[in-house]
């Protein structure tokens, strides 16, 4: 870059030549003092902080220009990535160059025959001036490129305002159809509880009815741990007899399950069609309650909440487990959990007299009471008050609990203070205290017997309950079947109508 001072340049006069030679070392080496350090301290300025008009350069670098001279003198213009300093005053406020100006070099003429240019120094193109010393003294740090933003994040530009809210809490994320609520429409109302409303909706994404389980979201307080502990779980559960959890959608405001549709559930089916099921209908409904239960069994996880209403009953007899809002996987080696858990009238002895230590016997007690309760068309244990009305209605039918028929009871919190106020009952058969069970059969009371025994290790489990003799008169094929495929795709297996108490309305 630097041009020695002893080279003969066109229009420069040898005596001028001559003065930048003194000792044998050319002036441009001389200058190594605090003209050069100014010089790179000029360069540094300009690659750092854009383009910056440097004039009245000293003459070693007007030599590397003077063969770019038009005609040998006189004022041209070269095409170049900058500006003269008069148009440096008129740069836009951020320091961008104004696009109605032609860049260009600007030539000087000097006496003499010399001539100077005015230039300027940017990082993109006179940067590749400087050879590779001047470059390595100047050290430019090159701003690092911004990392991309997080997924998540890439739908809040400003380009796409219209979708942000469904786009950036879609449960799955990216450009996937699913987790959006423009891909649902709500039809209907069919339920509200607590925390949740449920809704029959359509899906845009299968063009199928589905059902819309709407979770209002507290501002302060987030989703509730039902809601969490529900979906948690349902994305591991894949079973026939478990109804299926299709799409997650999560805004600010509320929080929606999209399920599979299903008609009905146990308790309205059971309101349409009062005084007991048909024998062969109960029979199949406690068949497919077993065998979903005995899947999450096996798989260490309490529904904690098994009553009419969690199970949903399809237009052709298909039963499913839901509201897995209470269920839990079951912890190891720890045991202990809240005994505030299953509606009072399906809730088992053990936890009404404060047990928390309990497994999966908490939910057979349940299928028990609704097994009762199909063939008899009424509840089993209706409580009314409390607690120890409840104890007191179960009591009288499999009669208050001793030492010697339920090992550990008397270290139970509730039974002394239930014993002092209630007194003590006797059992009784089943058959007696619920006479309509006696037309389901011996083998039905059997069964009705083994699920609903106090002393919870007694209490029949639900691979066992499968093989139950009352299960006899279905097809064998129907224990072999996978998880996810229905029974009703076994042939011969079908509902019968309802007509055992028809005219009883």
């Amino acid at each position: 870059m630097y041009c020695a001072s002893d080279k003969i340049i066109p229009g420069v006069s040898s005596s001028q030549s001559s003065k930048n030679v003194k000792d044998g070392v050319t002036m441009r080496e001389k200058r190594g003092g605090a003209m050069s350090k100014m010089q790179k301290l000029r360069k540094r300025l300009s690659l750092s902080f854009g383009r910056l008009s440097t004039k009245d350069e000293p003459d070693g670098d007007s030599g590397e220009c003077r063969g770019r001279q038009q005609n040998g003198g006189g004022r041209g213009k070269l095409p170049y990535n900058g500006y003269s300093e008069e148009c440096l005053d008129r740069l836009e406020p951020n320091g961008n160059i104004p696009h109605d100006k032609e860049p260009h070099y600007e030539w000087s003429g000097g006496g003499n025959g010399e001539y100077r240019v005015r230039r300027q120094l940017s990082v993109s193109s006179d940067s590749k001036l400087l050879d590779e010393g001047a470059r390595e003294d100047a050290r430019v740090v090159m701003r690092p490129k911004r990392p991309p933003r997080p997924k998540s994040e890439a739908f809040l530009g400003p380009h796409d305002h219209s979708n942000r809210r469904t786009k950036r809490f879609s449960a799955f994320g990216g450009d996937s159809p699913f987790g959006k609520s423009e891909a649902y429409i709500k039809l209907e109302q069919l339920g509200e509880g607590s925390y949740a409303t449920v809704y029959k909706g359509y899906s845009n994404l299968t063009q199928q009815v589905v059902a819309l389980k709407e979770i209002r979201l507290q501002e302060d307080e987030g989703a509730p741990f039902t809601a969490i502990r529900e979906a948690s779980l349902l994305k591991e559960l894949k079973h026939a007899n478990i109804v299926t959890l299709h799409d997650i959608v999560h805004t600010r405001e509320t929080l929606t399950f999209v399920f599979e549709f299903v008609d009905t559930d146990l308790s309205q089916y059971m309101e349409r069609h009062p005084g007991g099921l048909n024998h062969h209908n109960v029979r199949l409904f406690m068949f497919q309650l077993l065998r979903g239960l005995s899947y999450c069994h096996r798989r260490r996880v309490l529904h904690r909440d098994v009553k009419p209403q969690n199970l949903l009953i399809s237009s052709h007899g298909e039963l499913k487990l839901a509201d897995f809002g209470l269920a839990r996987a079951k912890s190891v080696p720890s045991h202990t959990y809240s005994h505030e858990v299953v509606t009072l009238w399906y809730r088992p002895p053990d936890v009404l007299l404060g047990s928390t230590e309990y497994s999966t016997s908490l939910d057979m007690w349940g299928v028990g009471c609704i097994f009762v309760e199909m063939l008899c068309g009424v509840p089993t244990f209706p409580g009314v008050r409390d607690t120890h009305d409840q104890l007191d209605k179960i009591f009288k039918v499999v009669g208050t609990p001793t030492e010697e028929s339920w090992s550990g009871v008397s270290r139970l919190p509730g039974l002394r203070t239930h014993v002092s106020r209630w007194g003590s009952c006797p059992a009784r058969p089943l058959g007696s205290a619920f006479p309509r069970l006696r037309d389901g059969g011996r083998d039905a009371e059997r069964l009705a017997a083994s699920l609903l025994q106090p002393d919870p290790c007694r209490r029949l489990a639900a691979d066992r309950a499968l093989h139950h003799v009352y299960f006899a008169p279905l097809p064998p094929r129907l224990r072999e079947l996978p998880d996810e495929v229905s029974i009703f795709t076994v042939e011969g297996v079908c509902m019968h109508p309802e007509t055992r108490h028809a005219a009883i309305k």
